[in-house]
C-alpha cells in the first residue's frame, strides 16, 4: 500500500480499520471498510486493502453465500489528470460541492487543491505507472513505451477552478509567480525522473488551450478580470514551457489538445483560430495532437502556425461514438489538412482516449477495435 498510500485511503469506498475481526485468514496486515450499515440488511459487503506483502488466506463460507471481487492492484488511474497533481508534494486530493460540467452531465466530484508548497516527490505514481509499462514491452524492440501526463498549466487552472480552490491558493501562493515557478519545476522533475526510468516519450495532455479557443466559456478562466484571453494564452504558455527547458536531445515530448472528453460528452466547442498564434507557434513540443472530429472543432487553416517540420496528428476519427467515419472522406480530410501541414508531418489518430476517466467512452470494446483499425487502414493507404 505505501506506493499507493493516499490513492488506496482515499479511495470511493472508504478505508477503514485494521481488520482485527478476520486477521487470521490473512498474512500481513489488512484493512477492512464495511459497505452496509442498515441493521435489517443481513449481508456483509466491505472493501478490503491490502499492505504490500499481505495475501488472504481464501476461505469457504459453507453456511452462506459470499461474491468476492478481487483487484489486481493495478488500476492506477481514475482521472487522466487529477491522479498526477495528487501525487505532487503541495497538493491534496480534495471532493468540491460539484463536479466539471459537461454537455449533459456532471462528473464526479474530485479536485486537486494547495496544501503546502507544490513540489517533486519522489517514487511519483506516474512514474510507477511507466516502470510497469516498460516492464510489460521489454521484450519488444518495436514498442516505445509513452507516458501521458496533465499539461502544467492544467493544474494551475485546477488550483482556480472554484472559490474555494481560489481562496486556498491564494492564501499560500500570493506571489502567483512564485506558484508559476514551482509547477513547472515539479513538472520538469517529473519529466527528467520519467526519462531516468527510461521514458523517450512524453504526452501533455491540455484541456486549457481547448477551453479558452470557446467564445462563451474562455472567461470563466479568467479569474475574475484579472487575464485577458491573449494574458492567459502568455500565462500558459510561461507554465508549460517552463517544464521543458533543458531537457535531453532524445527526448520526445508532445502535447495533445482536447476539449473535453467524459462518458462520450464534451465541454467546450471553437477552432483553434484564437489561440493558434500562440501555442503551435510558440509550445516547445515536437508534435500537436489535434481534434478535428466534428463541426466543434472548427477547419484545418490555423494550423498555418505549426513551424516547419513538426508534426500534426489528425484526430477525425471521434472516440466519443461508435459509428465509423468513411474512409473516403478520412482521405479527403487528410487531404485538406495537406494544404498547411506537408503530408509527410501528417499522421492520423482518434481524436482522443476511449476513457479520459474511469467511466469511460460510451463504445463496446468491439467498437474501439472497429475504430483503431480504421485509423491503422487508413493510414496505410495514404502514407504508402
Amino acid at each position: 500500500m505505501a506506493n499507493f498510500e493516499k490513492e488506496v485511503k482515499n479511495n470511493i469506498f472508504g478505508f477503514g480499520g485494521k481488520n482485527v475481526d478476520y486477521a487470521k485468514y490473512f498474512v500481513g496486515e489488512s484493512y477492512l471498510k464495511s459497505l452496509v450499515g442498515e441493521a435489517d440488511i443481513d449481508v456483509n459487503v466491505g472493501n478490503v486493502s491490502f499492505e504490500p506483502g499481505c495475501r488472504n488466506n481464501w476461505h469457504i463460507h459453507h453456511n452462506g453465500y459470499q461474491i468476492l471481487l478481487v483487484t489486481d492492484g493495478e488500476f492506477r488511474r481514475s482521472y487522466w489528470h487529477l491522479d498526477t497533481f495528487w501525487g505532487f508534494g503541495g497538493i491534496e486530493h480534495t471532493i468540491p460541492e460539484h463536479g466539471y460540467f459537461f454537455h449533459g452531465e456532471e462528473t464526479r466530484a474530485d479536485s486537486a487543491t494547495v496544501s503546502g508548497k507544490i513540489h517533486y516527490v519522489e517514487n511519483h505514481p506516474d512514474v510507477q505507472a511507466f516502470s510497469y509499462l516498460k516492464e510489460l514491452i521489454k521484450d519488444d524492440d518495436d514498442v516505445t513505451a509513452r507516458q501521458s501526463i496533465p499539461a502544467p498549466a492544467q493544474l494551475y487552472v485546477e488550483l482556480f477552478r472554484d472559490e474555494h480552490n481560489k481562496k486556498i491558493t491564494n492564501e499560500f501562493y500570493p506571489d502567483h509567480k512564485e506558484l508559476v515557478a514551482d509547477i513547472s519545476k515539479a513538472y520538469r522533475e517529473l519529466i527528467l525522473d520519467l526519462y531516468n526510468h527510461g521514458c523517450r516519450d512524453i504526452k501533455l495532455d491540455d484541456c486549457t488551450w481547448g477551453v479558452i479557443v470557446d467564445d462563451d466559456f474562455w472567461n470563466v478562466f479568467s479569474e475574475d478580470g484579472k487575464y485577458t484571453r491573449d494574458g492567459l494564452q502568455d500565462l500558459y504558455l510561461e507554465l508549460n514551457n517552463g517544464a521543458l527547458v533543458d531537457l535531453p536531445e532524445d527526448l520526445r515530448i508532445t502535447t495533445h489538445i482536447c476539449r473535453g472528453n467524459y462518458h462520450s460528452t464534451w465541454a467546450s466547442k471553437g477552432g483553434y483560430e484564437p489561440v493558434a498564434a500562440h501555442v503551435f507557434a510558440k509550445e516547445n513540443v515536437d508534435a500537436f495532437y489535434l481534434e478535428f472530429d466534428d463541426e466543434r472543432s472548427g477547419g484545418f487553416e490555423p494550423l498555418r502556425f505549426v513551424p516547419k517540420g513538426k508534426e500534426v496528428v489528425l484526430g477525425i476519427i471521434t472516440s466519443k461514438k461508435p459509428e465509423l467515419e468513411d474512409k473516403e472522406e478520412l482521405k479527403q480530410r487528410i487531404k485538406e489538412a495537406a494544404k498547411y501541414v506537408d503530408l509527410e508531418n501528417l499522421a492520423l489518430s482518434t481524436q482522443c482516449g476511449f476513457a479520459s476517466t474511469e467511466e469511460g467512452n460510451k463504445l463496446t470494446e468491439e467498437d474501439q477495435e472497429a475504430k483503431i483499425k480504421l485509423v491503422i487502414e487508413t493510414a496505410k493507404e495514404v502514407w504508402k
